[in-house]
């Protein structure tokens, strides 16, 4: 009997030369420094906690119901846009195989001709028309590639984006055309999330002030230190 070998198909993803970090056969992309996402997590997740134990027990009885109700549903929304912005592609430009990188060196140099010793080549500039206007695409050197108008290349994961906005190092990923709108919503979401909690914090300091005095309340709310 003769042995059948079986090669497993190497995925694209794990061929990818940049700095990213995969999990989830491929699903989940982040970038490799993501001490500072970990950080975000916490910051989220404990200040939330601590409004849920301390500030919405009291709330939900002496005000409303809705109240936790709300923040919870926010709170929910927040991570997910969270957790979809830090690992999802952001869009990722493949880089030139070594035979259309020659290709295009060879392309390049036949169009610059031969340049004398001592002088600095002319830039790497590639014109195209759309929309009947002319488009310079200006060269990588790093992926061998033309990029794209708004594309830029990304100095921590090492990949060209589309649509490169910037590296956030809060979410551990690059903001781009695929997760831009997710960051969007992210930090919208965030921004009412966090005055949500300090506007209902300050309300139950203000109730509790009016029963038993100021001092009394704030160690009566721990919750609301942070």
């Amino acid at each position: 009997m003769s042995a059948v070998m079986i090669t497993r198909k190497v995925r694209k993803w794990e061929k990818l030369p940049g700095k990213n970090t995969f999990c989830c056969d491929g699903r989940v992309m982040m970038a490799r420094q993501k001490g500072v996402f970990y950080l975000t997590l916490f910051l989220i997740v404990g200040t939330c906690a601590l409004f849920f134990a301390f500030e919405c027990p009291y709330l939900a009885v002496h005000l409303s119901p809705t109240i936790p109700v709300f923040a919870v549903v926010l709170f929910l929304f927040v991570m997910a846009m969270l957790l979809r912005t830090s690992f999802s592609d952001p869009g990722v430009l493949p880089r030139a195989l070594p035979e259309e990188a020659s290709f295009i060196e060879m392309e390049i140099e036949a169009a610059n001709g031969n340049v004398p010793a001592g002088q600095r080549p002319p830039p790497r500039i590639r014109n195209v028309q759309i929309n009947n206007q002319i488009v310079k695409l200006k060269y990588c050197y790093t992926c061998k590639i033309f990029r794209p108008p708004r594309a830029s290349h990304c100095s921590i994961c090492d990949n060209c984006v589309d649509r490169f906005d910037h590296h956030c190092p809060w979410v551990g990923n690059c903001v781009g055309k695929r997760n831009y709108r997710f960051f969007y919503l992210f930090t919208l979401s965030l921004s009412l999330l966090t005055i949500y909690i300090f506007t209902f914090d300050i309300v139950h300091v203000v109730m509790r002030s009016v029963d038993s005095g100021f001092l009394n309340a704030l160690k009566e709310t721990p919750g609301t230190y942070p």
